[in-house]
């Protein structure tokens, strides 16, 4: 049973914005070019006082860095954007270190000239702060220092403009936020008909919801995914989430790989580190925050997301090592280890996509293997593809958002290491190029030569640092990247 009736946004950022036509009584936010000095102090008395606290402080307007000030005229909040223009991820950057220094009073109620920016700049920071301000508390029931709540407000003659601007790109960091809390959220609480839930509270952003719960996917033949989940409790679900706002074109389409828990299976992990095994559903949670986003900004584009969900558990009917499982395209897969689990969901779901939805491009996206780790660290996701012109795109748009991948290589070679003697294929290849021969057995599920990207995003699920705008913990990887993916879109067919 739900801890929650309401399965709605758990955890508020802490930061809320106003749009004003006059100033406030607040800290004021002045402005530092390392090269031409302050922008909109309030007098000239004022910036003579700053320039000499500055120097005084040898602080030089370096991007990024803040100086907090009391003046005579009341608080200021000195903020270095350095010598040249501040634009796209560096503003966002620059929000996110803003907000990092607005966490004390009184810079926690702080007034911003919008006139210091360029309209799109000025999003970017707003967006850059307010995703740096998420924070999940769910579970505390005391905090000896409560997370601040802190508020900016926009000074400017064009409030309406400018607030119909935000509302219309905040629906990008709700979906953000969106993935980061279901990442966040313990397996007793997001098990697989409770990611339902989640995903159904979704409708009322104009998202159509199909739900094919256990009993369906037992009626159509998932015997793959099926096969994964039978050793749990929990019922497994696929949840096909549709956005349809692009007329007759066929659909973009997000998978994502949604194993709840992952213990391994019969194929038992070790006990050290398996906790963080509640976020082997990332794939999952990207895509639902991405297909959020998507509604919340009406894209004319269609685009379905698919998810597939399920528990990975060692009871005595889960599954067995040497098990032959028989997937929804018919083909037949000798499970050598079941730690290899989610290729098999995934394979299920790619199927049942491309029956019922043909759509003119596919990106997976999933936690799939530790060894894209010892490939590239947690700096980029492993791309796999059949197609060099969507791999691009995809790139593109990773780069234009800072979640980045780099493709790895395929071929004949690293699929034939997943012949099975008994079976059309086994499920792993061996003891080297695991990532590649997961993205192998992703490729043997695709059909009619659909151009399609398979993103191992284990590395990028979870951070275990903060970044400017990213908080320890859960990412939400991949939602600003396939948001960015579906914007610069062309017919990759």
């Amino acid at each position: 049973m739900s801890a929650r009736l309401n399965p709605a946004r758990l955890s508020p950022a802490r930061l809320s914005f106003e749009f004003s036509s006059a100033p406030i009584e607040a800290a004021r936010l002045v402005l530092m070019h390392a090269d031409t000095g302050f922008l909109h102090a309030a007098s000239a008395e004022q910036e003579g006082f700053i320039a000499k606290a500055c120097a005084a402080a040898e602080f030089t307007g370096k991007t990024g860095s803040f100086l907090p000030l009391h003046t005579h005229e009341g608080p200021v909040l000195v903020g270095g954007i350095g010598s040249g223009l501040i634009a796209g991820m560096a503003a966002e950057n620059w929000g996110g270190k803003l907000f990092a220094r607005m966490k004390t009073a009184p810079f926690n109620q702080l007034q911003l000239d919008a006139a210091g920016f360029a309209d799109d700049v000025l999003m970017s920071v707003m967006g850059g702060a307010y995703a740096a301000s998420y924070h999940f508390i769910e579970y505390f029931t005391k905090q000896e220092k409560p997370p601040v709540a802190a508020s900016l407000t926009i000074t400017t003659d064009r409030k309406d403009a400018l607030s119909d601007e935000w509302l219309a790109r905040k629906p990008l960091y709700d979906g953000v936020f969106t993935a980061r809390d279901l990442v966040f959220e313990p397996a007793n609480i997001l098990y697989p008909v409770e990611f339902v839930k989640r995903c159904q509270a979704l409708e009322n952003t104009g998202l159509e919801i199909e739900v094919l719960d256990q009993a369906a996917l037992e009626k159509i033949g998932m015997g793959a995914l099926l096969g994964v989940g039978q050793g749990s409790v929990r019922d497994s679900a696929v949840v096909v989430m549709k956005w349809m706002g692009g007329g007759d074109e066929a659909p973009i389409a997000l998978v994502g790989k949604g194993v709840c828990f992952d213990t391994g299976g019969i194929s038992l992990k070790p006990a050290k580190g398996m906790e963080d095994m509640k976020w082997d559903m990332g794939g999952a949670a990207g895509v639902t925050g991405a297909m959020h986003a998507l509604a919340g900004r009406k894209v004319k584009r269609n685009v379905i997301g698919i998810i597939g969900l399920v528990e990975n558990m060692p009871d005595g009917n889960a599954q067995r090592p040497g098990d032959v499982v028989t997937t929804l395209s018919g083909q037949t897969v000798e499970v050598i280890n079941t730690d290899a689990e989610g290729r098999l969901v995934l394979a299920d779901v790619l199927t049942y996509l491309q029956h019922n939805y043909k759509p003119q491009a596919i990106v997976d996206m999933a936690t799939l293997t530790g060894a894209i780790l010892v490939s590239l660290g947690k700096e980029h996701a492993g791309l796999f593809s059949n197609s060099d012109s969507l791999s691009e795109a995809v790139m593109q748009a990773g780069r234009e958002v800072e979640e980045t991948s780099w493709r790895m290589p395929m071929g004949k070679a690293y699929d034939d290491m997943l012949k099975s003697h008994i079976a059309d294929m086994k499920n792993i290849g061996g003891p080297y190029g695991g990532s590649i021969t997961a993205a192998c057995f992703l490729e043997r599920f695709i059909e009619n030569d659909t151009p399609w990207v398979h993103l191992d995003i284990a590395g990028k699920a979870w951070s275990d640092k903060d970044k400017p705008t990213v908080p320890k913990g859960g990412t939400g990887f991949g939602v600003r990247l396939l948001n960015q993916l579906v914007d610069n879109w062309r017919d990759e067919s």
